[in-house]
């Protein structure tokens, strides 16, 4: 059976050394670290990330805002506001939580965020520094991955990392920080032929495809290392296989993720949680990420 990759405890670990350095960075008079975090509408799933973020910098000693905008926020006024906050010396990294309403423009907004406080690297500058390996914010999700590996001693060096999903915010950057660390790196999407082919020459088998209950246990080899990134809502069923319901009639759900966990855990060296496994590092990275922009912008 295998053992868990957990997030929760590795960003512990991350959080408790982030507190500690803004602790002694405040004890010899720098300011406080400050993010900056901007929703717009109230989508359930985007109010709960955004607290969570906000919630986790504030325990680390950052000062944290949010700024929640009316659904029908304009493009020009999330601009404008963009515009004030890069101006802002007192704000050290800016993150506008996605999606944005059907009627804005995601790649323009990603674009007018200042590279210099782009916590969660997505303007195409940051984006091209880490294909080059340069300095630059980490993506927060992919980093995430990383660090998750990392605290539990897996090796990367050398081993066949097969990537499930092509997303500009996942899978794509994933790729390249396993390449940057010298994994063989193997992409596959919705167009793959025979996909359980390839995962079953995965060593380390990361699944950010969207999907439910994608990768079942007969599509991974023995002891590979089982990374889920899916966070997929799908009703709970009873003893008949019928949805089950609250009392107030809506459908009672659970988040799983893109394994059959059981099944593929079976088999697997390591496999991550859904919920709790990489989850909590995306937010722990974003939080790393925060620091280092401040770090950058106060020259400490």
């Amino acid at each position: 059976m295998a053992k868990l990759l957990d997030g929760k405890q590795a960003a512990k670990s991350i959080r408790t050394a982030l507190r500690r350095q803004i602790r002694l960075w405040m004890a010899d008079g720098h300011p406080q670290p400050h993010a900056v975090f901007i929703q717009v509408g109230d989508n359930p799933a985007s109010s709960q990330y955004v607290g969570m973020k906000n919630r986790q910098a504030e325990k680390i000693g950052c000062r944290s805002t949010i700024e929640l905008l009316p659904d029908d926020t304009t493009q020009q006024e999330l601009l404008a506001r963009l515009a004030i906050h890069n101006a802002d010396p007192g704000v050290h990294s800016i993150l506008v939580q996605l999606p944005l309403p059907a009627h804005m423009d995601e790649q323009q907004v990603a674009e007018s965020i200042s590279p210099l406080k782009d916590v969660d690297c997505f303007h195409p500058e940051n984006v091209g520094r880490v294909a080059l390996g340069l300095p630059a914010p980490r993506p927060a999700t992919p980093q995430g991955i990383i660090n998750l590996l990392d605290a539990n001693g897996i090796e990367l060096q050398g081993k066949h990392a097969v990537v499930l999903g092509r997303s500009n915010l996942v899978g794509k950057p994933l790729g390249l920080l396993l390449l940057e660390r010298n994994c063989t790196v193997t992409y596959c999407h919705s167009r793959t032929a025979d996909l359980g082919a390839v995962t079953r020459q995965a060593d380390i088998l990361v699944a950010a495809a969207g999907r439910a209950g994608l990768v079942t246990g007969e599509m991974v080899k023995q002891d590979v290392v089982a990374v889920d990134v899916g966070t997929n809502f799908v009703h709970i069923l009873d003893d008949a296989g019928e949805p089950e319901y609250d009392a107030d009639g809506e459908p009672r759900m659970m988040l799983v993720g893109d394994l059959v966990f059981d099944e593929v855990a079976e088999k697997a060296s390591w496999i991550s949680p859904v919920p709790g496994g990489v989850g909590p590092m995306t937010i722990a990275t974003v939080l790393e990420n925060t620091v280092a922009l401040y770090r950058r912008i106060e020259g400490v």
